[in-house]
């Protein structure tokens, strides 16, 4: 797996241990993501940075609390808008989309 936004080899904690990878399509491209990570975190491995966009200034959002406490990070998974990605962990052949209003769209 090519993700170069990956931390594998931590100088504290060490390498991180092999675990199943599973592949997830994000506003139709395919990625690979480590099973039981959050979708957040298998999009900053792949590098995007941007969930949602504001509904009325369609501003760009991101992770920001990275606990389910905040909006900022959700996105439509499998069809279902205002997903909070932070604490959503993926899932084989899950679809993700940019957010693009409160009702996904």
């Amino acid at each position: 797996m090519k993700n170069t936004q990956r931390v594998e080899h931590h100088p504290i904690l060490g390498d991180q241990a092999p675990v199943p990878i599973v592949e997830i399509t994000v506003d139709g491209r395919e990625l690979s993501a480590r099973e039981g990570e959050t979708i957040a975190a298998a999009l900053i491995a792949a590098g995007i940075r941007v969930n949602r966009y504001t509904q009325k200034r369609h501003e760009p959002r991101g992770l920001f609390c990275a606990i389910g406490q905040c909006t900022d990070c959700v996105m439509v998974v499998n069809g279902i808008p205002n997903v909070r990605t932070c604490v959503t962990p993926v899932a084989p052949g899950m679809r993700i989309e940019t957010q693009h209003s409160l009702e996904g769209r």
